[in-house]
């Protein structure tokens, strides 16, 4: 279960392979090309968003395990941009 004080952040919302109309969040000069959930959960931490790991799978990418919950500090957006700038 999800709290609501929780975000998810997915890796593919950072793929430079994928498409916005896919699930890429970012523009692609912040992209990066198959994005870890290890370097995402690092850079979390970095940022002091209290992340939890779940090994849970993208609706459309069932095959990559994986998403992390970060506290809501600011609008989602913001934190993604903050997320591929430390990627």
């Amino acid at each position: 279960m999800i709290s609501k004080s929780k975000y998810v952040i997915w890796p593919i919302y950072f793929d430079l392979n994928i498409s916005r109309s896919n699930g890429r969040r970012v523009p692609k000069s912040l992209a990066i090309q198959n994005p870890s959930i290890d370097d995402i959960l690092k850079a979390t931490k970095r940022l002091r968003l209290n992340p939890i790991l779940e090994e849970k799978a993208h609706p459309s990418r069932w095959w990559n395990k994986g998403r992390i919950l970060v506290d809501k500090k600011e609008k989602k957006r913001e934190i993604l941009r903050k997320i591929a700038e430390q990627l």
